[in-house]
């Protein structure tokens, strides 16, 4: 199996590779709440709680947030929100907002060329997997967010640096996100290889082959890994599209125009609705994942603000209907928050 983490798709599902299963603790589900002043009738958001049900039978384990307006102060429901589950490219988002807060910070720019080669190619790379040579760092993003492209992400990462990503999550109190130092670090340590240890492009064809370094180690380490909670991203989406981690107006459109563009967004979001997000999906061994957090903003002004993953062990014919039933519980939910409050 190809390792990857990446966005998921609607009719191929990328096979993304993750190495075992540990069960993750959560906690217990959350009451939806209705919050109203007195200038607010409270909607009937009876088709939204009817639609979070679609999640109560999938395998494994589910995590979600769902906030209307900031903080939920309009409507709020959550489901096991505070567990650190596995969530695989959607830590791209913070890599994009660290990167852009360099570039209003005059430390990089949007047209510096990196490069692209060998010395950094990642699998599951769908843009640069066979191009070298070098490219503006705005493709460079919009290739990390729009086509989850792991090379784009190592070139990205290698730019600000991993250390400096992990502070920005810390400082901003996302206490249960953790941040691969590279997604070659990350497929080298699950597939075997010792902790700090990058086996290169061609031990990454390697694994690519099935021919481990070691035994596999499970995916939920507190090591090399790819990990956040539902509270955790819908704090981090509420705040960054409020302008609290990217302070010029010019760095803030870019952070919208390309978070906009991930594909996960369209499978499920309510035509014609401006959406804001990075998703994540991940297979190996047994172990599965989807995510989806973001926000997205009913009549173009109240941030409806997300986080839904669900992780589980089954074999990769479970895949495809787990998909379908995620994809379409978030849809549902969606339209029906929409519907409730337009």
């Amino acid at each position: 199996m190809a390792p990857g983490v990446g966005d998921f798709m609607t009719n191929e599902i990328d096979r993304r590779t993750l190495f075992g299963w540990t069960a993750v603790a959560g906690a217990t589900l959350a009451a939806p709440a209705i919050l109203a002043t007195s200038a607010e009738a409270a909607p009937d958001t009876g088709n939204i709680n009817k639609a979070l049900r679609g999640f109560d039978t999938l395998p494994g384990n589910v995590g979600y947030r769902i906030n209307v307006g900031r903080g939920g102060r309009r409507f709020t429901a959550g489901k096991k929100a505070s567990a650190a589950l596995f969530v695989g490219s959607a830590i791209k988002t913070f890599i994009l907002t660290r990167f852009l807060k360099d570039v209003e910070n005059g430390r990089l720019t949007e047209s510096d060329q990196l490069k692209v080669n060998n010395a950094i190619r990642s699998v599951s790379s769908p843009v640069f997997l066979n191009l070298t040579g070098t490219t503006p760092a705005k493709s460079v993003l919009e290739a990390m967010i729009t086509h989850s492209d792991n090379t784009a992400t190592d070139i990205a990462l290698k730019q600000v640096g991993p250390g400096r990503v992990r502070t920005l999550v810390q400082n901003a109190g996302l206490s249960s996100v953790q941040i691969a130092t590279s997604t070659r670090m990350l497929f080298s340590y699950l597939a075997g290889a010792d902790f700090g240890v990058d086996v290169g492009w061609q031990g990454m064809k390697q694994i690519q082959a099935g021919d481990l370094f070691g035994p596999a180690r499970s995916p939920m380490n507190d090591r090399e890994t790819m990990k956040g909670s539902a509270d955790d991203f819908v704090d981090y989406y509420e705040r960054v599209l409020a302008g609290e981690f990217i302070r010029t107006p010019a760095m803030r459109t870019e952070f919208r125009r390309i978070s906009s563009m991930a594909d996960a967004l369209w499978l499920v979001v309510p035509e014609d609705t401006p959406a804001y997000g990075k998703g994540g999906s991940v297979e190996w061994d047994g172990f599965n994942c989807f995510s989806l957090p973001g926000q997205m903003l009913i009549g173009g002004t109240l941030p409806v603000t997300f986080s839904f993953t669900v992780n589980w062990q089954g074999k990769p014919a479970t895949i495809p209907g787990v998909f379908d039933q995620f994809a379409s519980a978030i849809r549902d939910t969606l339209a029906a928050t929409a519907k409730a409050f337009g």
